[in-house]
């Protein structure tokens, strides 16, 4: 924290994929299989329809709602390598921005490497999330590699690309590198064992084979695992209906169809403001609103490309300056400072650079102090009020009390979200007032009736930062899972090791800078840090490091102590935990801005690495 909608390009089929899967469902102790599905569809009174082409050569791990456990889908026919076991220096999981980052880096530092990646395709996030809107909430150029030899001839067509445009770039960057020699599509891990013998991980993966790896570095994102609420009904649901992160690689037609969308997180917002423009009817099944900031999409022709990129080098730079690793930073100076004409003009400028310039370039003080923060709501909600013609509407959506301090919660950007409403095609749902019962054949039924659908969308989003670690069957040297472990918090230093996983380390893990820095900037300044780290090791030619307990628990403390005197943990946000039932509450994320984090790392470094054992 600070001091004191285009129309999508429906990609083609990757050749050869194998699209017809059978799910495996586990509840409580029993295990059974639903019937075979091919192109996103189960047959009649199956449950689980959504997570077909996921299941693409994959094992996804979902967050169920209360009253249901794990739930999984593996694909079949899958070809083992012959029992033979590969050994390497470094395993890296996941080929989004951080493991492509880590790849590149180590094979030229002379390190054997390779990326297990669940999907068939590069992209990370971006190979996953394909649905109606999706797009970046990251300005051009920050929203990419900083290298010079990539970004000089690559451009991007707007100042926020759709998910179709980042899919293109990182086949840009596949092709000038040459990454895909060295990763295994369409291969999962699902759990690795220590060897103390051979200061090894034996990691497996889904397709039966066994890897050994000195070190492994996972770069599974901090949203790579779906949330998926407990409705009761769903299974009897008679349309069709999709997890966002879960959407079908080959598209979903929305147009003339009755659409309701749950959850009005940033994937509920975009396939909204799609699903408006031509779907029969929009349904919001809303519980909180979203407090979305304006984007101020355009388009960058050859001359706005050409005046870009003579400032890339300077946003790039600035990005380990910044709270955020974003080519913007905090206002160093009080809200209360200035008359209140003189903050709305402050205000005011802010809003009309869109972006997350409200947000991450407003007052120092916005994220600490209560009337700092109401200033800033209160702004945002009259600028939003101004584009409802219902005031009761209005009231719904940006609500005369706050629903909780205005940026706690990751705000979503958006291009026509709130005008949406006034379209007679569009309704909205108040959660609080009317609660969902349970779905029904033909719909969502809530305290007022049943409302008649066609497609559901769930935009119920993610067991964030730790999810995608803990659903992984890794085993450290006590024989505890990860998941066991941080049971009753997250402990691990700098947010990168835990204690008993030796050589065990994580890209964007948990409060380390991750949901608070913009991806691809968290991805290589981070990223640089374990490579160093590798490096080290290295040249002192030891094969073993971990963390000491005690190391975990001063990291664990340190951020408990910035985020507290801030207004985040007032929040029932994602970056706290509390989206999902019974995870702990607690920062997930490192509150304390990335150039004091890097400074952070510098000080472990200067000391000897101090808080890792080595052997």
């Amino acid at each position: 924290m600070p001091p004191s909608g285009d129309r999508r390009r429906r990609p083609a089929r990757a050749a050869g994929n194998a699209w017809e899967s059978r799910l495996v469902v586990r509840v409580g102790s029993a295990r059974s299989e639903c019937p075979k599905l091919r192109h996103g569809r189960l047959s009649s009174g199956t449950t689980f329809r959504h997570l077909s082409t996921r299941a693409v050569g994959a094992r996804i791990p979902i967050a169920l709602g209360e009253g249901a456990s794990d739930v999984t889908a593996t694909q079949t026919g899958q070809v083992g390598i012959g029992g033979k076991v590969e050994e390497l220096d470094v395993l890296v999981v996941g080929a989004g921005f951080a493991g492509l980052y880590q790849l590149d880096r180590l094979r030229k530092l002379g390190f054997s490497v390779k990326i297990y990646e669940a999907g068939a395709g590069l992209g990370g996030i971006w190979y996953w999330n394909c649905y109606p809107g999706a797009r970046v909430d990251t300005n051009a150029p920050i929203y990419q590699y900083s290298r010079e030899d990539l970004w000089r001839d690559w451009n991007f067509s707007e100042l926020y690309p759709g998910w179709d445009e980042v899919r293109q770039y990182f086949r840009y960057v596949d092709e000038k590198l040459d990454l895909s020699r060295d990763i295994r599509f369409n291969t999962r891990v699902t759990g690795a064992e220590f060897d103390e013998d051979s200061r090894q991980w034996l990691v497996r993966a889904d397709d039966g084979s066994t890897t050994r790896a000195r070190y492994v570095v996972l770069c599974t994102g901090f949203a790579a695992k779906p949330y998926l609420p407990n409705l009761e009904g769903l299974e009897d649901f008679g349309g069709t209906w999709h997890h966002t992160a879960l959407w079908p690689q080959d598209g979903l037609d929305l147009t003339g169809q009755r659409v309701g969308v749950i959850g009005t997180g940033a994937s509920g917002v975009q396939v909204i403001q799609e699903a408006g423009r031509d779907a029969a009817s929009v349904t919001v099944f809303q519980r909180t609103p979203n407090l979305a900031l304006p984007m101020r999409q355009r388009k960058l022709d050859d001359e706005a490309q050409r005046r870009l990129k003579e400032e890339y080098p300077a946003r790039f730079k600035m990005r380990a300056e910044t709270f955020a690793a974003f080519d913007m930073d905090f206002i160093p100076q009080s809200a209360a400072d200035l008359s209140p004409e003189e903050r709305t003009a402050r205000y005011e400028e802010l809003w009309a650079k869109g972006g997350f310039h409200f947000w991450l370039a407003t007052f120092q003080d916005v994220l600490f102090d209560q009337n700092s923060n109401n200033s800033a709501y209160e702004f945002w909600r009259d600028k939003v009020r101004a584009r409802i013609k219902d005031p009761a509407l209005a009231e719904k959506l940006a609500p005369t009390d706050p629903p909780h301090p205005f940026g706690t919660k990751r705000p979503c950007l958006e291009q026509n979200y709130y005008d949406i409403y006034n379209q007679d095609n569009v309704s909205l749902v108040d959660l609080r007032e009317t609660p969902i019962q349970r779905i029904v054949a033909n719909g969502v039924q809530t305290a007022d009736g049943v409302h008649e659908l066609d497609i559901l969308v769930l935009a119920t989003g993610f067991d964030a930062v730790t999810g995608g670690l803990t659903a992984l069957d890794i085993r450290g040297t006590s024989g505890a899972t990860l998941q066991d472990k941080w049971a009753d918090g997250v402990e691990a230093h700098l947010g990168v090791a835990t204690a008993n996983f030796p050589n065990l380390l994580f890209v964007y893990g948990p409060q380390s800078p991750s949901g608070f820095c913009n991806g691809p900037s968290c991805a290589e300044l981070q990223g640089d840090e374990i490579i160093d780290l590798l490096v080290h090791l290295r040249e002192q030619g030891v094969t073993r490091i971990e963390t000491t307990p005690a190391a975990d628990t001063a990291w664990r403390e340190h951020v408990a102590e910035l985020v507290a005197p801030s207004l985040f943990v007032k929040a029932d946000s994602w970056y706290m935990g509390a989206n999902i039932p019974g995870k702990p509450r607690e920062m997930l994320n490192y509150p304390g801005g990335l150039p004091t984090y890097l400074q952070k790392w510098q000080e472990c470094k200067d000391a000897g690495y101090e808080g890792f054992v080595t052997s």
